[in-house]
């Protein structure tokens, strides 16, 4: 007479199988928990050294130097707060900061919706699309110190001057562009604009290629025109991609330098003096050294500034961004 085994499967399974023994337990450090391990480390390493000497070093010694009164040449003078006094008093710093945020406002105004707009006109483009990303693209491949002494030929005063001659065909001008204290900061906003739209075009470009076809065939089977699309499909689409542009743009036009410094070296009057080109004065107008702590310290107030910023910014567009 046969047997039957009425025990659970798993249970006349372990007598049929043989037990395997415990694998000894491995250190639980950090190294054996990250995934990769020590190779991982190894091939971050020079990649961690780099950024750490070239970046981090830099910007600690920035912080040091913010407390000190030193001109690279003398031994440093521990100061305290001292920096950070002389800079608040400095009457052109109020000046500086007017500048900026009248450069990043129209830079914001001017500058953040053209990228937007030529990169929906360009998607609707079914033919030389690829032409046409290139030709936008292009500024931003041309060396700006190279763009900019272009573009004072385009800015000069006299009657021959590209800009001047274009206008005095319709009867307007000339426009002293660099020398008006009124029209000098649109000029520089302008060639701004000209020279950095490119790569936000290039990223529009391609989130759009992201959105789901069948919304605007369907958005066109209920009537909707180019203006409905872009507002209910195209803007919602590229919520994430608008944040992250704005808060780009704020930082970058904050930090201008180049263009104040080629075109007007603040001038006239300082009408264009900004941040970073005073930063620049403080570092660079003593031949023999200049005031480096004070520099250190304007920059250490700016980057706490935009830090402040961007972490609000960041908090309040969360739910929105995410929606």
């Amino acid at each position: 007479m046969t047997s039957v085994d009425t025990r659970p499967a798993g249970v006349a399974g372990d007598r049929a199988r043989p037990r395997t023994a415990a694998r000894p337990g491995r250190p639980g450090g950090l190294l054996s928990r990250a995934r990769g391990g020590l190779p991982t480390l190894v091939f971050l390493a020079p990649m961690l050294v780099v950024f750490g000497v070239f970046s981090w070093l830099p910007i600690g010694r920035a912080v040091v130097m913010s407390f000190q009164r030193t001109n690279l040449v003398a031994d440093p003078v521990f100061v305290g707060v001292a920096n950070f006094q002389q800079v608040f008093a400095d009457p052109l710093l109020w000046t500086a900061v007017q500048n900026t945020a009248y450069f990043a406002a129209l830079a914001l105004v001017f500058g953040y919706p053209i990228p937007l707009v030529a990169a929906v006109l360009m998607s609707e483009v079914r033919k030389m699309r690829g032409l046409f990303s290139a030709l936008a693209y292009l500024p931003v491949v041309v060396p700006p110190v190279v763009a900019v002494l272009l573009w004072k030929l385009f800015y000069d005063a006299g009657e021959d001057g590209v800009f001047n001659t274009i206008l005095g065909w319709v009867g307007l001008g000339p426009f002293a562009w660099l020398q008006e204290s009124d029209i000098v900061m649109p000029a520089l906003v302008l060639e701004a604009t000209w020279a950095a739209a490119g790569g936000t075009v290039i990223i529009y470009l391609a989130a759009l290629t992201g959105v789901d076809p069948s919304l605007y065939e369907a958005a066109e089977i209920d009537g909707g025109g180019v203006w409905r699309k872009v507002w209910h499909i195209t803007l919602p689409q590229l919520r994430g991609i608008l944040l992250v542009t704005f808060i780009l743009q704020i930082i970058g036009t904050v930090q201008v330098f180049l263009e104040p410094f080629l075109f007007t070296d603040g001038g006239p009057a300082n009408r264009t003096l900004t941040l970073l080109l005073l930063i620049y004065r403080y570092a660079f107008t003593n031949s023999l050294g200049g005031d480096y702590g004070a520099a250190a310290a304007l920059s250490l107030m700016l980057a706490v500034v935009l830090t402040a910023f961007s972490v609000l910014y960041f908090r309040l567009t969360r739910s929105w961004s995410n929606a």
